[in-house]
């Protein structure tokens, strides 16, 4: 056996008292085509029942044939990649079509011939099935199967070996709803068992000596008996579940084309630290004259929000009676402020004009103010832009423009306050309708 090491074994449920790893010498050159199985059953005749076997992604491709010119490479890099997550120079970190967040899609020219590139395999979970069964067939052995890949991390210098495919191996291990060693419930610990296994792997593969597999033994726990284990796809965490999905640029363009009118909320409480986030990004929007124009009233209790909306409707059907609507057209539009009475959490954004000035030229005078009625606005942007970056929904109605009086009696606001419309806030009930997509050059013109 070589490079072999020993260790104590971790802590996760039925852990055994220590396991051993090793790397398998004497794997011959591997090419397109060969039956990595057999090769490795020569190779390691002694594979035992729960042993777990770790083999570098790279004498998989080999094996698949995906194998392609370097002077292919960025057009490779670019057929492997779904989005970009971000570019520094000639360097970009993407997800590729498996659903991993790598640099350069996988794409590798290293322990490879000159002249050529691999790519990932096709399915790395696949891979290490038809590995885990031809195994079986050749040795009468149940083994766990994981495929491993090098990655950089976020926040980390260096690199290390991860899985990227698995098969019957349990890839991560559930501890929540246990306790610790003090007895403290555990509420969020799901343990990356296969990456751990991969990293103990790379500890005796190493980068350049050659030896692209390991066996880890004594850890039998970790291998599936049945074939209905998931693979290492299942650790690929979801972009709604990823807090750190985005690149800076990208976090920001999805931020605003995400930004959507909702008009519907669930019963889940709006956080007011996330509001309050989003005043923060609200004014720092662009104002005249190094004013600060923007004031948001918070209405975060049942109370408020129930006595200011009761008070805007008696305003608005005294309105409309005014107007000569019918009864029948007067309940048909209130019915249209339902989206803030179904709300969660209101919030009334106002403008004030302190720091204006006065020219006593009134087409001036009504510049001035339409000068700070845009800042409003943008200020209004910038918290509906961080509210969804907050993962938040919100409907931006003007019904409090049309009877400001009421709105400052009700909250009682100073008389310079100008409420300029309500924002309802909440968690999204289901997902928008899809948006028509707008052509940026229709409303371009260009002198």
């Amino acid at each position: 056996m070589s490079g072999e090491s020993s260790a104590p074994a971790g802590s996760g449920s039925g852990a055994a008292p220590g396991y051993r790893v090793w790397a398998v010498p004497g794997l011959p050159e591997v090419a397109p085509g060969d039956n990595l199985a057999k090769l490795i059953a020569d190779a390691e005749p002694g594979l035992a029942d729960g042993d777990v076997l770790l083999v570098t992604s790279k004498i998989v491709s080999k094996a698949e044939g995906r194998v392609v010119r370097a002077d292919d490479r960025e057009a490779a890099i670019d057929a492997e990649t779904v989005r970009v997550v971000a570019r520094r120079g000639t360097l970009r970190i993407v997800e590729n079509r498996q659903g991993l967040i790598m640099a350069a899609a996988g794409v590798d020219a290293s322990n490879t011939p000159a002249g050529t590139v691999l790519l990932l395999p096709e399915d790395p979970d696949a891979s290490a099935r038809a590995i885990r069964d031809g195994l079986r067939a050749a040795l009468g052995v149940t083994v766990g199967v994981i495929v491993t890949d090098t990655f950089g991390r976020p926040w980390r210098s260096g690199l290390t070996d991860v899985a990227i495919g698995a098969a019957g191996v349990r890839v991560l291990d559930d501890l929540r709803g246990g306790t610790d060693a003090y007895g403290n419930p555990l509420s969020a610990t799901v343990v990356a068992t296969a990456d751990e296994l991969a990293a103990a792997g790379d500890l005796v593969k190493g980068k350049a000596a050659g030896l692209p597999v390991a066996v880890v033994r004594g850890l039998p726990h970790v291998v599936a008996a049945g074939d209905d284990a998931e693979g290492a796809r299942a650790m690929v965490r979801g972009a709604r579940d990823d807090m750190f999905r985005l690149g800076t640029s990208e976090a920001v363009r999805q931020a605003v084309t995400q930004r959507r009118t909702v008009r519907a909320f669930t019963d889940t409480p709006v956080d007011p630290g996330a509001v309050r986030r989003a005043v923060a990004a609200a004014v720092t929007a662009p104002a005249p004259h190094h004013t600060t124009p923007w004031r948001f009233v918070l209405l975060e209790s049942a109370g408020a929000r129930t006595e200011l909306l009761d008070a805007m409707r008696d305003a608005w059907i005294a309105d409309l009676r005014r107007d000569g609507k019918s009864e029948e057209s007067i309940a048909k539009r209130v019915r249209r402020g339902d989206v803030l009475r179904n709300a969660p959490y209101l919030v009334v954004p106002c403008l004030v004009t302190d720091g204006s000035h006065t020219y006593g030229d009134p087409r001036r005078d009504a510049a001035e103010r339409e000068m700070f009625v845009v800042a409003a606005g943008a200020g209004v942007q910038n918290f509906l832009v961080a509210l969804a970056g907050e993962r938040l929904g919100s409907a931006w109605v003007s019904s409090t423009m049309f009877c400001r009086d009421v709105v400052r009696e009700v909250l009682g606001l100073p008389a310079e306050w100008d409420p300029m419309g309500a924002v309802a806030v909440g968690h999204p009930a289901g997902e928008p309708r899809p948006r028509p997509e707008r052509e940026a050059e229709a409303f371009v013109t260009v002198r």
